[in-house]
């Protein structure tokens, strides 16, 4: 008989919750209590514009996607794999997690290429290419708590400013081969919405099928587009369960949320 695999959680944390100090502690200290291996995932552009405009640089965005020259991905580099992440790592620590931080160039995690666009450049934005899981499964087997950034390298040297939600869904990718991978979108909705000026308005289920339909009608649009698809992307590669919801899901299984499935 074949063995079962053992559970994993992977968490991803929107810019919302991270700007939101009750609402970040809150989900740090349920995600802490979640039982077996975790991985936390984390972005920061809000803040990272913050700080470029303080210092006189002026953030370009293009459908929601940063162009990322030199000088913004020092910011970025800064921002997500410094202020953010220590700050994570340390609320986490002092919810008795053993929590290290990791942008994909730590222990050579995650690997990408510098997008290719024939229209746009975006500058130092990297698009994954490999997702290194000895180094993952050696740390969790030690009850160790990685908190990625949103940056990885190409291998080369070269430090790629890289979208969080895509992370989160190569990790648990990567990861199903040796585990049974849960991934949770968690930001400031309760879920999907059907119309976004209505907060109850939730989605409560979204196949493909569905998904093809909301885009039709306009129902999805903008960031929502590219979070779907990987949530569509994780499921097609192995991952077991996807949810979108706020922080609530992390501490009641029967909360309102989204559930993706095939």
């Amino acid at each position: 008989m074949k063995a079962s695999k053992p559970n994993i959680t992977i968490v991803k944390i929107g810019g919302n919750v991270i700007d939101n100090p009750v609402a970040l502690s809150k989900v740090l200290t349920a995600f802490s209590k979640t039982d077996g291996p975790k991985i936390l995932v984390h972005g920061g552009g809000k803040e990272a514009s913050k700080i470029a405009m303080s210092l006189g640089l002026e953030p370009q965005m293009i459908d929601g996607r940063r162009i990322t020259d030199q000088h913004m991905l020092d910011v970025v580099v800064m921002t997500y794999a410094g202020l953010i992440n220590k700050r994570i790592i340390a609320q986490l620590n002092a919810e008795q997690s053993i929590a290290i931080g990791f942008s994909g160039a730590d222990g050579n995690t995650i690997v990408s290429e510098k997008r290719k666009n024939p229209d746009i450049d975006f500058g130092f934005v990297g698009d994954i290419i490999a997702v290194n899981k000895e180094p993952l499964t050696k740390i969790l087997d030690q009850n160790i708590v990685p908190v990625f950034c949103a940056i990885t390298h190409d291998g080369n040297g070269q430090l790629l400013n890289t979208n969080a939600d895509t992370i989160a869904s190569e990790l648990g990718s990567a990861l199903s081969e040796i585990y049974t991978v849960k991934l949770i979108y968690c930001f400031e909705k309760q879920g999907v919405l059907i119309n976004s000026n209505d907060d109850d308005s939730v989605i409560p289920a979204i196949t493909r099928s569905k998904y093809r339909d909301l885009l039709e009608i306009g129902a999805i649009h903008s960031g929502m587009i590219p979070k779907l698809d990987n949530c569509f992307l994780a499921l097609s590669k192995g991952v077991d369960r996807v949810i979108i919801g706020n922080p609530a899901v992390l501490e009641d299984p029967d909360t309102r949320c989204t559930t993706i499935s095939l």
